[in-house]
């Protein structure tokens, strides 16, 4: 794998039929390469972080463990969504992707989006927030919206996809998000992204992190 690219890899796997088998060898190739993170149902944090704890990856370095909270639709009530990063977190996860209100943003209730994010956002401050506000179903204006959203809340990050939606990541969106992000805040490329060259793509796109449920080698 090229030089930078690894460092910057969440490597995935977000699939209902997940086991501790498939688990162990996704932790496994994370060590392996070096990569970023591995980023995992909340429900397997506990025993990936045991797994890790006990491990160094190939630079001598910890791997980090991400989740997911709202994850894939949105959709869950707010309290919920932040007590779920709580106990996230609580169990061992350094990061959290939480999924944005698509609903209320295709609305224009700006408040609600900010509020939902908000939430987790004080539910976890020591951890790393990311915001998933799924670009397939956005126009320009309203990811450029969304990045003011989640730089109003407090969050770290703005990444584009699930994974789960019509679509995922692209150059053009990613670009987007870097240039109206500013420096505010990071940009997380997820969804679609397959080959070391997809991955590639994007970070010189201005992804500062790649996810995808793919070893990129």
């Amino acid at each position: 794998m090229v030089e930078g690219v690894a460092c910057r890899i969440e490597h995935t796997l977000l699939r209902a039929d997940a086991t501790e088998q498939d688990l162990e060898r996704l932790c496994h190739e994370a060590l392996e390469f070096g990569f970023y993170s591995v980023c995992i149902a909340p429900c397997h944090v506990p025993f990936v972080r045991e797994f890790l704890d006990q491990r160094v990856d190939q630079r001598g370095g910890k791997t980090r463990v991400t989740t997911v909270c709202g994850f894939p639709l949105g959709t869950s009530e707010t309290e919920t969504k932040a007590r779920e990063a709580e106990l996230a977190v609580a169990n061992g996860a350094d990061e959290v992707d939480m999924v944005m209100r698509v609903d209320a943003a295709l609305e224009g209730r700006w408040d609600i989006v900010e509020g939902d994010i908000r939430a987790v956002r004080e539910a976890v401050l020591n951890a790393v927030l990311k915001v998933i506000i799924e670009t397939c179903y956005l126009d320009r204006a309203r990811k450029l919206r969304a990045v003011e959203a989640v730089v109003n809340a407090g969050a770290d990050y703005v990444k584009t996809s699930t994974g789960f939606g019509p679509s995922g990541a692209t150059v053009e969106d990613v670009a987007l998000l870097k240039e109206a992000a500013g420096g505010r805040v990071k940009v997380k490329a997820a969804g679609g992204i397959r080959t070391h060259e997809d991955a590639v793509s994007m970070i010189q796109a201005g992804a500062d992190l790649i996810g995808t449920s793919r070893v990129l080698i």
